[in-house]
C-alpha cells in the first residue's frame, strides 16, 4: 500500500496535472482546426453542388434549344432555314451528329451536356466526403479533451487532499487510468489524408 502512496506524491500529481492540461489543450486546439476542415470543406461542398445544378439547368436550356433547331432543321423544305438551324447547333448536337447519325440525341450527347454539371458534383461529394471525414476526426478529439479533462479533475481533487487520505491515491489513480486512456484514445483518432 505504501508503494502505491508514491502516486499520490506532490511530484506525480504535480506531473499529472501538466501532461494533462498541456494534452487537453492540444487535442481541443486540434479538434476545433478538425472543425475548421470541416466548415470549410463543407461550403466549398455546397457551391459546387450549387454550381452544378446551375450547370445542369444551363445545360437543360441548351438541350431544349437544340431540340428547337434540330425540329426546324428536320421540318422545313427551305435550304437557307436548314443552313441557319444546322449552323445554331451546339457543338454537343455537331459531334453526336457526326458520331452516331443514327442516335444523334442518345446518351454520348447527353453526357457531353452535362459533363461541367457531373464534375461539380463529383467534387461536391469529394468535397462532402472531406468535410466527414474532418467531422470524425473532430468527434474524435472531442472525446479525448472529455477524457483528458477528467484525468485533470481528477489530479486536481487529488492534489487538494491531505496526503494521508486514501482518497487522493485513489483521485491519483484515476487520473493515471484517463491520461493512459485518453492517450491510447488519441492515437486512435482517424486521420484526414
Amino acid at each position: 500500500m505504501k508503494a502505491l502512496r508514491i502516486l499520490g506524491s506532490e511530484m506525480i500529481l504535480g506531473s499529472l496535472v501538466v501532461i494533462l492540461s498541456v494534452l487537453t489543450a492540444l487535442a481541443s486546439y486540434q479538434g476545433s482546426i478538425a472543425d475548421s476542415k470541416q466548415n470549410e470543406h463543407e461550403i466549398k461542398a455546397m457551391q459546387q453542388l450549387n454550381d452544378g445544378n446551375a450547370e445542369y439547368l444551363s445545360a437543360n436550356q441548351f438541350i431544349v434549344y437544340d431540340f428547337s433547331m434540330y425540329d426546324g432543321w428536320y421540318t422545313t423544305d427551305d435550304e437557307e432555314k436548314a443552313a441557319y438551324y444546322e449552323e445554331s447547333y451546339s457543338q454537343e448536337l455537331q459531334d453526336s451528329i457526326a458520331n452516331n447519325p443514327d442516335d444523334i440525341f442518345g446518351e454520348d450527347y447527353y453526357n457531353a451536356m452535362y459533363t461541367e454539371a457531373n464534375a461539380y458534383w463529383e467534387e461536391s461529394d469529394a468535397n462532402f466526403e472531406t468535410a466527414g471525414a474532418w467531422d470524425n476526426r473532430g468527434d474524435g478529439l472531442q472525446l479525448v479533451v472529455l477524457i483528458m479533462a477528467l484525468g485533470l479533475a481528477f489530479a486536481a481533487w487529488a492534489s487538494l487532499l491531505k496526503e494521508e487520505n486514501n482518497m487522493r491515491m485513489v483521485f491519483s489513480i484515476l487520473a493515471i487510468i484517463m491520461l493512459v486512456y485518453g492517450l491510447i484514445t488519441y492515437l486512435g483518432v482517424p486521420s484526414v489524408a
